[in-house]
């Protein structure tokens, strides 16, 4: 019979168990690490962390945008939920979906509209990549509101933040100089253009991960400006005129 096992220290550890397997199955080494992260700071109750982008890339020794980038990648595995703040010094906060969280969670008293969820959902894509630069504006909500209100389904808005997306990585992988995306108006000119697109939903899955590349490629060449060619050396990648076909 095998002796119990005794913990050395009684209070403070998290239960790790499937949860944390089926997400170790699903994200990257730098992803992972925040999911522990947050799993080990998080309210056991709800599962919420309220972060700085500065703070978590200090406490995992990565850079702001790689943070960034790990956050991406949780909200899209859906293993969190993610609401990004204004900067990088501003609060955020990330809750953990209940797949990949043990515990069982206090449920708030206080019930959330469709619309009020529709509005964040659209915040959250809005600021999800590095090529929109600001805040999510009273204009920006407005329109979120009127989004709603016309029931344009939120899987047309993700597919025209790909598009416009992809677009401005490619403008700027080949124009350094043009201006970061600032407003949600940016998108909406798009929607119409996804309902007119007869292609596969593989399609979509495709460009979210193009989008990826670009974005990495682009975040790339913005270090290799800040750091100086004597410090850098680009890897090999194709140019991004080769890329401007396939968002078209």
């Amino acid at each position: 019979m095998n002796p119990r096992l005794t913990l050395k220290h009684p209070t403070g550890w998290f239960a790790a168990g499937r949860e944390m397997q089926q997400a170790l199955a699903i994200l990257s080494d730098g992803a992972f690490k925040l999911y522990v992260y947050v799993c080990l700071h998080a309210e056991r109750s709800s599962a919420r962390l309220r972060f700085r982008h500065s703070e978590l890339a200090r406490s995992l020794g990565k850079s702001p945008r790689s943070i960034s980038s790990y956050l991406n990648q949780l909200r899209r595995q859906g293993v969190c939920q993610v609401q990004a703040a204004a900067n990088q010094h501003q609060t955020g906060s990330i809750e953990i979906a209940d797949r990949f969280w043990p515990y069982h969670k206090q449920l708030s008293k206080t019930p959330v509209s469709d619309q009020t969820r529709y509005i964040e959902r659209v915040r959250q894509l809005f600021l999800s990549r590095a090529c929109v630069q600001g805040t999510f504006s009273a204009a920006d909500e407005k329109l979120a509101v009127e989004l709603y209100q016309r029931h344009v389904p939120l899987e047309r808005i993700e597919r025209a933040y790909l598009l416009g997306c992809a677009r401005k990585y490619v403008a700027l992988l080949n124009h350094p100089r043009v201006a970061l995306i600032s407003s949600l108006h940016y998108f909406t000119a798009l929607l119409s253009e996804v309902v007119e697109r007869k292609v596969s939903p593989d399609y979509w899955s495709y460009l979210s991960h193009k989008v990826d590349r670009l974005e990495q490629s682009w975040q790339r060449d913005s270090a290799a400006v800040r750091l100086g060619p004597a410090n850098f050396a680009p890897p090999n990648r194709p140019s991004a005129t080769q890329n401007k076909g396939e968002t078209r």
